[in-house]
């Protein structure tokens, strides 16, 4: 299954000229990096879901914390594959 995991933006680098935004966001504790050119407003703190290498929406860090939770208590953590991921599985937001 491919999901929409989140993260923290630790930092942002400008590409070509100015016109790209990167990130290096967190992944408990592995880093990977993200396009922000779908989330123009994102800084570095705030939290994103991503999904194939692209932060796709914002999330407070509440609900980063309780999306890692459930994926880590479904085991999906272990064998998580952000770059291979087709955009039909993306989960945008939380089980209640």
């Amino acid at each position: 299954m491919c999901l929409a995991i989140p993260g923290k933006i630790k930092s942002i680098d400008l590409l070509y000229d100015g016109t790209v935004r990167m990130a290096k966001v967190s992944f408990g504790g592995i880093t990977k990096e993200a396009s922000l050119e779908m989330l123009p407003q994102a800084d570095v703190g705030d939290y994103v879901l991503v999904h194939v290498g692209v932060a796709i929406s914002k999330v407070d860090e509440e609900e980063a914390q309780k999306v890692f939770e459930y994926l880590r208590e479904a085991g999906e953590l272990d064998e998580l594959e952000i770059e291979n991921c087709s955009l039909s599985s993306i989960i945008s937001h939380t089980a209640s």
